[in-house]
C-alpha cells in the first residue's frame, strides 16, 4: 500500500487534470540535447524516494482522454544555493498505468505502436540547467525516450522542509513525434480523419529526494 503522501499527491493530481481539460497546458521548449551539468564540491546532494514521487500523464484525441502515472526507477540530484546544479533520473515504463484500470490500453501504450517498453524498459531525464525567467524557475534538462534524447526546458517550484526537498513541476506537455512516437500521429500519417491521436502528452510531475 502507498504511503498516505501518495494519496494526497494523487488527488491532487487529478484535480490539477480536471483544470486542464479546460487550460491545455504550454509545450515545453525542446530542442536538441545538450551536456549534462556537473556537480560542484559544495552541492547538497539528495535521493530521490520512487515511492512519493510521481508523473501523472494525460493524452487526448478528439473523443476523449486518458490520465495515468508513470514511477521513477530511481534518482538523484544537487543542490547548490537553492538552486538545482545538477542530476540524473530514470524512470521505469513499465509502471506506466491509466488511472482507470484500462489493462487493454496500458498494454498497447506499452506495445511497440507506442514506447516499446519490452525493447526501452527505461526513460532517463538529465538535468543541463536551471534559471530565474520572467520570475519562473526553469528547469532543463535531457530527455530520453526509445533512445532518442532532446533538451525540454519547464517551470518548476521549489521547497525543503524536514530534510525532504520537492520538486513539483507546472503541468507542461511534449510532442510525442519528436521520440519517434508515431501511432495515429498526424505527424506521420495523413487521412486518419477524428482517429488521430494528439502528439502533445501533458505532463506534470512531483519527486520527493531526502538529503544524502
Amino acid at each position: 500500500m502507498r504511503k498516505p503522501i501518495f494519496k494526497c499527491i494523487t488527488i491532487f493530481m487529478l484535480s490539477l487534470a480536471v483544470v486542464s481539460c479546460k487550460n491545455k497546458a504550454e509545450e515545453a521548449v525542446t530542442t536538441d540535447a545538450v551536456v549534462a551539468t556537473e556537480a560542484q564540491d559544495n552541492s547538497i546532494k539528495y535521493m530521490a524516494n520512487p515511492t512519493n514521487t510521481l508523473i501523472e500523464w494525460t493524452g487526448h484525441k478528439p473523443t476523449g482522454q486518458h490520465i495515468g502515472t508513470i514511477f521513477l526507477e530511481s534518482g538523484e540530484f544537487t543542490v547548490n544555493e537553492g538552486k538545482i546544479e545538477s542530476g540524473t533520473f530514470k524512470i521505469n515504463m513499465a509502471t506506466l498505468k491509466e488511472y482507470d484500470g484500462n489493462a487493454k490500453l496500458e498494454g498497447h501504450l506499452k506495445s511497440a505502436d507506442f514506447f516499446d517498453v519490452a525493447t526501452y524498459p527505461d526513460a532517463t531525464f538529465e538535468v543541463t540547467g536551471f534559471e530565474e525567467v520572467d520570475s519562473k524557475m526553469m528547469l532543463s534538462g535531457n530527455l530520453t525516450l526509445k533512445e532518442i534524447k532532446n533538451n525540454v526546458t519547464f517551470p518548476v517550484t521549489l521547497s525543503e522542509k524536514d530534510d525532504i526537498f520537492t520538486i513539483t513541476s507546472e503541468m507542461f506537455t511534449i510532442d510525442r513525434s519528436k521520440w519517434n512516437v508515431k501511432y495515429g500521429s498526424k505527424s506521420f500519417f495523413d487521412n486518419l480523419g477524428d482517429k488521430f491521436i494528439n502528439d502533445d502528452i501533458e505532463l506534470k510531475i512531483v519527486v520527493n529526494a531526502k538529503k544524502s
